[in-house]
């Protein structure tokens, strides 16, 4: 096994900023998919961000092109052979998690570590779908990955100390700040998040301006973003699918989702990603 090998499975935009953040932190990195295009995206997205920082003097030229050299790119599961850490970001559902996770459990190292991003999903039922479930835990990244300083750690129900502190001190390495969460629906930030981005979707459905939620937030809170904009910046589509869990697993109708998300996801309405949400970002 690699100590100084990493493997990251998933490569959007939390999979593939996971992967930008472990070569930049001088791990070797392999970052999976099951097809080659949004690989190519990773890569690209990657590159561009890279070659920002050196345009800025945040990086030289010579710092990029080790990180980039610590980077490869692989549509064969195969390749996380002896990493000492595996790192799962696939889309946010039982089936796929358990799935990529038998696949995970057929290649990885016996010793290795294997960390699920879920944001919200049973970590002891993602542990079920491998052999070893004492080696799997929750590693909940925040988007950006690269800039967030945070971690949410959970523990599965038969998680071992050693996995633990393994995960643990993976995380200092990547130099990210780790809180110990519970193994409930929404660890810890979404289950704080969530019912204050659902009452500002509420509040533009009865007719405030979002420009008026999120100023009221900003300059009366002191938050860096309203909860308009956080939700544009997530994406309404993750948001609406974060608020659904909750309130299916809870039934507590602080996370009954507000109509007006179904609608905008019905609009293709999704944020910066696809250019409108709340606001317009193609002007």
């Amino acid at each position: 096994m690699n100590e100084k090998k990493v493997a990251v499975i998933g490569s959007g935009l939390m999979g593939g900023g996971i992967a930008q953040l472990c070569a930049q932190s001088g791990f070797e990195t392999v970052n999976v998919d099951i097809a080659p295009e949004p690989l190519e995206r990773a890569q690209a997205l990657v590159e561009k961000l890279l070659s920002g920082k050196v345009a800025k003097g945040k990086m030289d030229q010579a710092e990029k092109d080790a990180v980039m050299g610590r980077l490869t790119y692989s549509c064969d599961f195969a390749d996380i052979v002896d990493a000492a850490v595996v790192v799962e970001a696939v889309p946010e559902r039982m089936d796929v998690k358990k799935a990529t996770f038998a696949s995970i459990d057929e290649h990885a190292d016996p010793e290795a570590v294997l960390l699920t991003n879920t944001s919200g999903l049973s970590v002891s039922a993602i542990a079920a779908a491998t052999a070893r479930p004492g080696s799997v835990m929750g590693m909940h990244f925040f988007y950006p990955a690269p800039v967030m300083r945070l971690v949410e750690l959970i523990r599965g129900l038969a998680t071992t100390d050693d996995t633990y502190d393994r995960a643990a001190a993976f995380a200092e390495a990547i130099g990210k700040e780790a809180i110990d969460v519970p193994e409930l629906p929404g660890f810890v930030v979404n289950r704080l998040i969530v019912p204050y981005q659902n009452e500002g979707a509420f509040l533009v459905m009865e007719g405030v301006a979002p420009e008026d939620v999120d100023r009221g937030m900003k300059l009366g809170c002191n938050h860096p973003m309203g909860p308009c904009e956080l939700m544009d910046f997530t994406g309404i589509d993750v948001v609406l699918a974060t608020m659904r869990g909750l309130y299916e697993q809870f039934g507590d109708s602080k996370y009954r989702p507000a109509p007006i998300l179904q609608t905008m996801v019905d609009a293709g309405r999704l944020g910066r990603k696809t250019g409108r949400g709340f606001y317009d970002y193609t002007k």
